[in-house]
């Protein structure tokens, strides 16, 4: 087992790993930016290396000062997080170089995943469902041309490098094909150094539906079943759920076997996600495989009773998984709560926490790394903690998520509390009728004037 992990993020993840870290008795080292000195995770940790300015390009994903950090302070092992270096090939390829274990996927598995046309073209072989589209990447708009009236209108245009969101285009008619393929070409050059696309048909009423997915170095792997994360705006995850209201026995039975053959079929050692299109019908269709811990992770844990982070650790120390598959037991949500105003428009709002009141109860938890008189920095992902109810029933689970969300005070900043309180009580939400299109038609209700 490893005698020192150095964490190579900030904020919640950071925090959350370094607390099973202590839990399995291995000290840690905390990375951080100027801007993050005050961070909880810089206090939690054993020992604490400051990387460089605020800029995340001179600090969280600056190579080399993370190896010096590791080396000065003789970490065996790096845990990525999420986001960042997490996805990184270059940094996994350099830590194994330096006798580091990368707490994650191989250089050559998050190659193979991470460009999503050679992920869509291996899972193809591996006989996992695929949506009908272009074979790897489209050369020319002339070839596009020809693909997108084979797979026949509306169709994706997709950044093969893509994420986020960056480099997608809806196209709804041939008419509109040119003007999609120059825009999301430019906009994938911009964000990710790469114009490569590729196209998809184009998924109508879909639910974006994930199956939680461990590999071991013997190239078996398990599902612990699946988490809804259709609740979504600019295809960034809003809040999320399991057991999705959507599933049937059938459905999860057969998602979860097709991620299980996908996982094994390239051998993949680690923690990682299968992400599904599924259609109004309940066809699903691969989509795209998360080589990381996912934001998201806690839902999972609450209805099985798994610990994500650990079976990370020891699958990285090379102990075997047990190799079941798991069901839910109970129901759990997740909402993001973000430092935006949702009234206008979630504008990034940071700044300094004055007040902060944090839920509890039985079936809550929060993972945060903020607290009263912190100040949030400007320079990173606005999200700031994610409040996790579970309970016996959905139904229990939304009104537990109601009494906490009402429970949870953050004065000093805006967040988007108050859209959770109000998604909570949204008849389609209730209902479980809710696609990736949901957040289209949401309106904010008017703010309640402050006394």
């Amino acid at each position: 087992m490893f005698k020192k992990i150095l964490i190579a993020n900030r904020g919640e993840i950071a925090l959350r790993v370094i607390r099973t870290c202590r839990e399995m008795g291995i000290l840690t080292v905390a990375v951080y930016s100027k801007a993050d000195e005050e961070s909880l995770h810089v206090r939690f940790a054993d020992e604490a290396v400051c990387i460089g300015p605020a800029a995340s390009s001179e600090s969280y994903l600056k190579i080399s000062n993370i190896i010096a950090a590791a080396e000065i302070t003789n970490a065996d092992a790096i845990h990525p997080g999420y986001g960042f270096l997490s996805e990184n090939a270059r940094f996994s390829k350099i830590c194994d170089e330096h006798n580091i274990k990368f707490i994650g996927a191989s250089a050559d598995m998050i190659d193979r995943m991470g460009d999503k046309a050679m992920a869509k073209a291996t899972m193809k072989e591996a006989g996992v469902p695929c949506v009908p589209g272009s074979d790897g990447i489209i050369p020319d708009f002339k070839t596009c041309k020809i693909v997108a009236k084979e797979t026949g209108y509306p169709v994706m245009l997709k950044a093969s490098a893509g994420g986020g969101g960056k480099g997608m285009r809806a196209v709804w008619k041939e008419a509109d094909l040119q003007d999609a393929w120059e825009s999301a070409r430019q906009e994938s050059k911009a964000a990710f150094g790469n114009d490569d696309m590729y196209m998809e048909k184009l998924i109508e009423e879909p639910r974006h539906i994930e199956i939680q997915i461990v590999g071991d170095s013997t190239g078996k792997a398990c599902h612990l079943s699946e988490r809804d994360c259709s609740i979504q705006r600019r295809h960034q995850k809003l809040t999320e759920e399991t057991p999705s209201p959507f599933m049937t026995k059938k459905l999860r039975t057969d998602m979860g076997n097709a991620a299980v053959k996908a996982a094994e079929y390239i051998k993949y050692e680690g923690a990682g996600t299968v992400e599904f299109l599924v259609d109004k019908h309940r066809n699903f269709f691969f989509m795209e495989m998360n080589t990381r811990i996912q934001v998201e992770h806690p839902i999972t844990e609450q209805v099985i009773d798994f610990d994500l982070i650990r079976e990370q650790i020891l699958v990285a120390a090379g102990i075997p998984i047990s190799g079941k598959n798991y069901t839910p037991k109970l129901h759990s949500i997740e909402c993001r709560i973000n430092a935006e105003d949702p009234y206008n428009n979630f504008r990034p709002s940071p700044g300094k926490i004055t007040v902060l009141h944090a839920p509890g109860g039985h079936g809550v938890r929060l993972d945060t790394h903020v607290y009263a008189g912190y100040t949030i920095p400007p320079n990173y992902d606005s999200m700031i903690a994610k409040l996790i109810t579970t309970a016996q029933t959905r139904e229990e689970a939304i009104n537990k998520m109601k009494r906490a969300l009402d429970e949870f005070v953050i004065e000093g900043i805006k967040t988007t509390i108050p859209f959770h309180r109000q998604l909570m009580d949204d008849p389609a939400y209730v209902a479980g009728n809710y696609t990736t299109a949901f957040m289209n038609d949401f309106v904010m209700n008017e703010p309640e004037e402050e006394e």
